[in-house]
């Protein structure tokens, strides 16, 4: 499918009264910081550069819009978490993503990042209880999965898709490894599913 190849960069934007007028849907990528979030994006788009990539939790400190070939955009969110930055940045951070999150009309779902050797944070769990009652759907990518051992990739996919559960049908998991390059046919087949059906409801709409 490859719906995420020949991404370009279109803009950043630092406040949320900067935000562009949507051109299409859009599917956005959040994590902790320093969860892997650059570099799984860097390898489903198939460039080594697109989105930065820094060992320094924090330093993505803009909300970035790529656009693919279809029309759709790939939303790039800050970080989230403890990054070594000031309190007043941070507050900064988040109003940016909850105004994005919560008012974004043409956001269709959320790729949440998580790092396979430490899932399910506290602050996975606080974004997982805001944003899931919405009814959009939710994927998380459980990346660095290379660190693990087969046996340890397998129990932590079951028990993190076991305690998902919590937040409803609409939110799947999946085991990504950037290094390998494990995980990218599945993470196309879900999103890919969620444009199709979207486009089917404009569809609909329009008819």
């Amino acid at each position: 499918m490859a719906i995420f190849r020949n991404a370009r960069f279109e803009i950043s934007i630092a406040k949320p009264s900067d935000l562009p007028k949507a051109g299409g849907l859009e599917i956005a990528f959040a994590g902790r910081s320093n969860a892997g979030k650059s570099s799984a994006i860097n390898t489903l788009v198939g460039h080594t550069r697109l989105a930065f990539v820094s060992k320094t939790p924090g330093r993505t400190q803009l909300i970035n819009f790529f656009r693919l070939h279809g029309g759709a955009a790939l939303v790039d969110l800050p970080g989230y978490g403890y990054a070594q930055v000031p309190e007043r940045i941070r507050r900064q951070w988040q109003a940016l993503l909850e105004s994005y999150l919560r008012g974004r009309p043409h956001l269709i779902g959320l790729v949440l990042v998580m790092d396979s050797r430490h899932p399910l944070t506290p602050l996975d769990r606080q974004m997982l209880n805001w944003y899931a009652p919405t009814g959009r759907p939710v994927h998380v990518l459980l990346t660095k999965s290379d660190k693990l051992s087969r046996s340890e990739a397998a129990r932590t996919l079951q028990s993190v898709r076991l305690a998902l559960e919590a937040w409803g049908p609409q939110v799947s998991a999946q085991m990504f490894s950037s290094l390998k390059k494990v995980g990218i046919d599945e993470v196309e087949q879900v999103v890919g599913a969620w444009l199709d059906v979207q486009m089917g409801v404009v569809t609909q709409v329009e008819e």
